[in-house]
């Protein structure tokens, strides 16, 4: 099962790259496939890659859903 994760930007590395973070986590990963992003904005994460932006409550509510699943 693959799955794309919601992480907050920290850091606009570069015209390409987004440092991120989820729960104490931070990586770097492209930005190469959505448009302009800033500091504090959520995207979503496939893969290495940012293939979306979400808002706050987008990606709040689907990190829940996950951590959801996850315990069952």
């Amino acid at each position: 099962m693959c799955l794309a994760v919601p992480l907050k930007v920290l850091k606009i590395v570069d015209e390409t790259t987004l440092m991120v973070e989820s729960g104490g986590l931070n990586i770097t990963v492209s930005s190469a496939l959505i448009g302009k992003v800033n500091v504090k904005d959520y995207v979503l994460v496939h893969a290495g890659f940012a293939i979306q932006k979400l808002t706050k409550e987008e990606a709040e509510e689907t990190l829940s859903i996950i951590s959801g699943e996850m315990n069952v």
